[in-house]
């Protein structure tokens, strides 16, 4: 079996600086030299896992194919590296803290007190070590999330000092990414915060071998000498992380930054020619050269923060560059449109996304977007929640059967076209008990997905409690609004198209976790070709 070596990134003076970017971006480095490089994120709450969190609080919860809700970070992973994260991905410290009293209530500890040290360690550490015992890895890059100094952070910190002891200074190495701010005042940059949050580490135990410094403007060699000399790192160690038009291009500045070289050396690896970028380049330029644009319009109801949808709008991305297209986000709440300021609202849009969310706050506007793209020909994609809407928008005006809904929002309506699932119905617990992670579908002959996938059976993720309700089938697709994706086993409806429209189509999955920059989702791609076809009209 290899020898594994790790990798970890931690942050310090303060949060958001994009420790899972530089991580994605230094895989992909690693990985194109030839190593086979995975990511994990440890995050230092305490839930469980982020499915049962609001979007407002955490962002976009990412699922996995085993079934996961992780942290967003996991789609970066996944979208830079082209290949897929796990359960072992993500680990969070209710995880780890319920797994440890788990242990204690069966005996496990043979009566001793159990403690922070060594027991909840020791379970941070087996956490990190799996995927490298795996043998499937030769670097495994653990990111650890939150910001040096934090309380929650510090079993994490501690258990990274103790392998850093334990597995040997060439199979481990400690990135610190912090901050260099610029005083606009003084007209300097200063090193002071970073000179702290490295002591504040060090206090921990764990000293540096590499500071990635984010800054908006480059650092001169007074820089980098005043920060090796006093954060105990070598001055080829002090990487420069200046803002970036778009994450894509990370990964070319820490190519030119050298921080794959340096921590190739710092772990006795070979490094040979360098990284062949030529496949990301070529998306990078299209991404940043399109011939068009064109406007689509998300209808959410969390639009306020845009990390709640991150993956469709970064599958926007992967699409655009593909048909060599800028797409124009337009972020419309559902909450603020009515039938009235609809025709004004999204008169100028190319294409009409709704997008997924629970509960019946914004409903009826999302509706009511559905109505506008069906009745004015314009594309539209509805997926997970915003299929189902496409499905009741269908029953109420195109049907007649005026009360239809899910029952998830009226649990009374005398018309259930979206409903609960039959094994959900039992369910109390909320966290982990939804239809999760990647289920078949097969695509009917002559559809629209069929000619979009070139296949019969395709996989996707999803992430629901609610469905479509088969006793309506026969009389909705009578009308028009036709089944092209069923899931084998169970006839459960994942896929539905619009007859007499141009580009028509709900899914009950979620097409945009697998979106990736080598591997562009084709739902999307071609979502934003007919977009752009129906703009040039």
């Amino acid at each position: 079996m290899k020898k594994t070596k790790y990798v970890f990134v931690t942050g310090g003076v303060t949060s958001s600086l994009g420790k899972g970017i530089i991580a994605a971006s230094l895989a992909k480095l690693l990985q194109k030299r030839g190593y086979s490089v995975t990511i994990q994120k440890l995050d230092p709450y305490i839930n469980i896992d982020p499915g049962t969190l609001n979007p407002y609080e955490h962002g976009e919860c990412f699922v996995t194919d085993d079934g996961a809700e992780t942290d967003l970070d996991l789609g970066h992973y996944e979208r830079f590296l082209n290949i897929p994260t796990s359960q072992a991905n993500n680990v969070t410290t209710g995880r780890i803290y319920q797994s440890v009293i788990n242990k204690e209530r069966k005996g496990e500890f043979l009566g001793k007190t159990v403690q922070i040290i060594p027991h909840i360690t020791d379970e941070i550490k087996h956490r990190i070590q799996l995927l490298g015992n795996t043998g499937e890895y030769d670097i495994v890059i653990t990111e650890i999330g939150g910001t040096i100094g934090d309380i929650e952070s510090l079993p994490y910190v501690e258990s990274v000092r103790q392998l850093l002891w334990e597995l040997g200074h060439e199979n481990a190495v400690s990135i610190h990414l912090t901050l260099i701010p610029y005083l606009a005042a003084a007209g300097e940059l200063k090193t002071k915060p970073t000179q702290h949050s490295v002591k504040m580490l060090m206090q921990s135990g764990v000293t540096p071998d590499i500071l990635v410094c984010r800054t908006e403007h480059k650092l001169n060699d007074g820089i980098k000498r005043k920060l090796a000399l006093f954060c105990n790192v070598q001055q080829d160690a002090i990487i420069e992380s200046l803002d970036a038009e778009t994450i894509y291009d990370v990964p070319n500045m820490m190519l030119e930054e050298k921080l794959d070289e340096v921590v190739l050396k710092k772990m006795n690896l070979p490094i040979d020619e360098k990284p062949d970028l030529k496949v990301w380049n070529t998306f990078v330029t299209k991404h940043k050269n399109p011939k068009n644009t064109i406007e689509i319009g998300l209808i959410g109801k969390y639009v306020e923060l845009h990390d709640a949808y991150k993956s469709i709008a970064e599958s926007f991305i992967h699409a655009g560059s593909s048909n060599e297209v800028k797409v124009n986000i337009q972020w419309i709440h559902s909450n603020k449109l009515t039938p009235d300021n609809i025709p004004s609202k999204l008169k100028n849009l190319d294409g009409i996304l709704v997008a997924p969310g629970f509960g019946d706050r914004g409903i009826e506007g999302k509706i009511d977007a559905v109505k506008y793209a069906r009745e004015n020909k314009v594309p539209f994609l509805g997926i997970c929640l915003g299929m189902q809407m496409a499905v009741i928008e269908f029953s109420r005006n195109v049907l007649g059967l005026k009360d239809a809904f899910s029952t998830e929002m009226n649990p009374n309506t005398p018309h259930p076209v979206i409903n609960l699932m039959e094994a959900q119905k039992s369910v109390v617990d909320k966290g982990g008990t939804m239809r999760l992670g990647a289920w078949k579908c097969q695509l009917a002959e002559g559809s629209k997905v069929k000619s979009i996938y070139k296949k019969e059976i395709i996989e996707e993720r999803h992430r629901h409690r609610y469905e479509f309700n088969n006793e309506y089938l026969d009389q909705i697709e009578k009308a028009g609004l036709i089944a092209t994706g069923k899931n084998p086993d169970t006839n459960l409806v994942e896929i539905i198209e619009l007859k007499d429209h141009p580009w028509f189509v709900g899914v009950q999955y979620h097409p945009e976790y697998k979106s990736t920059v080598l591997s562009p989702h084709p739902l999307f791609v071609d979502f934003v070709k007919a977009a752009l076809e129906h703009s040039l009209k």
